[in-house]
């Protein structure tokens, strides 16, 4: 089983600044979404009942925060690993997505525009790394770990775990208060409740 979460809010997820690799701190509100998810994982591991859960997070520092979190409410040490680090977006990180959509409005134009950056990386890239750490775990029924990253890295790991083609994978949501649980081939979504 794979307790699969997102980072909180960030300054920069609220100004609609891309990211990448760069930092941005939780705001408030992340701060609190990050606790809430926090609280839901920690749920659906007791739930689980079994021991041998690991906590595995991207070396981003927003998704580190939120780890931090989540290893107060399971008791669980981080472990980092690169491969769960979010998309570089090369040249595009640290911009404003209003400013680039201005001059590449044709990539905007799709959610395959996180690709197009120069110098960044591409839908293969993400997807390689994701499905390489994804069969790095134990097989299941032995698999009990709490991923915490990103938005498009979970997106595209979702894709791989479940076999979608790339606009389904793609269309999947990326919900910064929910948790997902993928387990036996199937991807299952918990919301937290509401934060404000």
């Amino acid at each position: 089983m794979i307790i699969l979460l997102r980072h909180g809010e960030t300054f920069w997820n609220r100004e609609a600044r891309i990211q990448g690799h760069m930092e941005s701190d939780l705001t408030p509100l992340g701060e609190r979404q990050a606790r809430a998810m926090a609280g839901l994982a920690a749920d659906l591991v007791r739930r689980d009942g079994h021991d041998g859960w690991r906590l595995v997070a991207s070396p981003i520092g927003r998704a580190q925060r939120t780890a931090g979190m989540v290893a107060a409410a399971t008791g669980l040490s981080i472990e980092t690993d690169a491969r769960l680090a979010e998309i570089s977006c090369g040249e595009w990180e640290g911009k404003l997505r209003a400013d680039i959509a201005h001059h590449y409005p044709e990539i905007f134009a799709t959610r395959e525009w996180f690709f197009g950056a120069p110098g960044g990386e591409t839908f293969e890239d993400v997807t390689a790394r994701a499905a390489d750490w994804l069969a790095s775990l134990p097989p299941e029924p032995g698999r009990r770990v709490i991923a915490v990253s990103h938005g498009v890295w979970g997106r595209l790991a979702r894709g791989a775990y479940a076999g979608l083609d790339r606009q389904a994978t793609l269309d999947q949501d990326v919900p910064q208060d929910a948790v997902y649980r993928l387990h036996n081939g199937q991807i299952d979504r918990f919301d937290c409740e509401p934060v404000v």
